[in-house]
């Protein structure tokens, strides 16, 4: 539709962490806004540029996602916008062909996303478009969720605390974006931007669809420690990306399992601690730790990753990480106090291949629970507090179930352990006294 085809107006709505058409808060703003709605994804270049592999799956999860979309999006006669350029150029050209009057999206927290979308906001009200943008990706953001004295808290069980109450009192809000998707813009459906068209090959595996099973859910606190059944829910990537609604996850944690609540609260918890410290995306939370003397020993930072420590559980962890882009929980919190109290290797650098592995990665949470494991973060493990991988073993996979799955030729004393656990231990307990001395 050019310019002059429709000069009441259209108004856009920009997905970017929000890749679904139901619940979709801008979404339902934008249909309810009366003028006739153009649906848009843009591929940055600033962000598909630091990525170091051209077979990346989370943008294959991603492109797969939007061709979904697309197909929604064609049974009312609309069609999905998918561009490849920096958001504020994309938006000059949009303004240029169509008649934006508004554009409504969904806030994002990181530091990027946040000077992205000022500048997006400037461009466009020097342009006489309105910008609108909305809460969605959680349940409270920001200054929302505040000690009595106005302080954000840094200590989670007081957090979960108000943030619990805070929902009793106002409830799960609903956005039904599907109710109103026939107030689309009318447009022929067209295939979108092809992954080669952006620079990057397809992939497999495919994602796994997130299990929200009424019976998973229920026995979730029971199930979630043992890597060798599939006890958690995989919502990780979905929530990451949007494609499902939070809203619609509290609600069903509300009614099921209070345990599975308490990690949405926490995904919520270390969002609110990028906001209120953004130090921490570089840094200690604890400033006194950057007294810390890592080894950062680089081949046995390879061996880490390469999962061959000689100890069952880093190692099958690490190789299901690198196989599948997802790890069980359990094993992160292994995997990530193995690196860095029995390496003294930098959580940064753990922290840094997570983010290049992991389909679930989201800044917030991983920034916050490498620091938790490191004992440097915010309501940390106290540094003292080392995990014998061995115990862990027995403990979470005593019949070696998990470490069989991904390490396909154990067997006993398959390698030689990198580090003595006794030894690792003593080193590491002595580093951090020197260092908080």
């Amino acid at each position: 539709m050019a310019k002059n085809e429709g000069e009441e107006g259209i108004a856009v709505c920009w997905l970017r962490r929000d890749l679904r058409l139901f619940d979709n808060t801008a979404l339902y703003h934008a249909l309810k806004s009366g003028l006739p709605v153009q649906v848009i994804f843009i591929f940055d270049p600033a962000i598909l540029q630091s990525l170091p592999q051209k077979k990346d799956r989370r943008v294959a999860f991603i492109h797969r996602q939007l061709e979904k979309i697309n197909a929604e999006l064609s049974q009312f006669g609309a069609s999905l916008f998918v561009l490849h350029d920096l958001p504020e150029k994309a938006f000059e050209k949009l303004i240029f062909e169509y008649p934006v009057r508004e554009v409504y999206t969904n806030h994002d927290y990181e530091a990027y996303a946040r000077s992205r979308d000022k500048a997006v906001s400037d461009f466009l009200l020097a342009h006489h478009v309105q910008f609108h943008s909305y809460k969605d990706q959680v349940i409270f953001e920001k200054e929302e969720v505040l000690k009595p004295n106005g302080t954000p808290y840094t200590v989670f069980t007081p957090y979960s605390r108000k943030w619990k109450e805070q929902l009793q009192q106002n409830g799960v809000p609903g956005f039904p974006s599907e109710d109103y998707l026939p107030k689309l813009l009318k447009k022929p459906n067209k295939p979108i931007l092809s992954l080669a068209e952006i620079g990057f090959e397809t992939t497999d595996p495919e994602v796994a669809e997130a299990d929200l099973s009424e019976e998973l859910i229920k026995h979730y606190h029971k199930n979630r420690d043992l890597p060798y059944i599939d006890g958690t829910s995989r919502a990780g990537v979905h929530l990451r990306f949007g494609t499902v609604s939070i809203r619609h996850l509290v609600k069903q944690a509300l009614q099921q399992n209070e345990a599975w609540l308490n990690e949405l609260i926490w995904r919520e918890f270390f969002m609110m601690i990028l906001y209120h410290f953004p130090h921490v995306e570089q840094h200690n939370f604890r400033r006194k730790y950057d007294r810390i003397q890592w080894r950062n020993n680089e081949k046995e930072f390879e061996a880490w990753c390469r999962g061959e420590t000689g100890y069952p559980l880093v190692d099958a962890g690490m190789r299901q990480l690198n196989e599948t882009g997802w790890m069980h929980n359990r094993v992160r919190m292994v995997v990530a106090g193995f690196l860095c109290k029995h390496l003294l290797i930098d959580w940064r650098w753990g922290e840094a291949y997570f983010a290049e592995k992991l389909l679930d990665y989201e800044l917030a949470s991983n920034n916050g629970n490498w620091q938790w494991a490191a004992g440097t973060g915010c309501d940390s493990a106290p540094y003292f507090r080392i995990f014998n991988p061995e115990s862990q073993l027995k403990k979470f996979d005593p019949k070696l179930e998990y470490v069989k799955t991904w390490i396909k030729d154990f067997r006993a004393g398959y390698l030689e352990p990198i580090v003595d656990h006794k030894f690792a231990r003593a080193r590491a307990l002595e580093t951090y006294k020197k260092a908080l001395s």
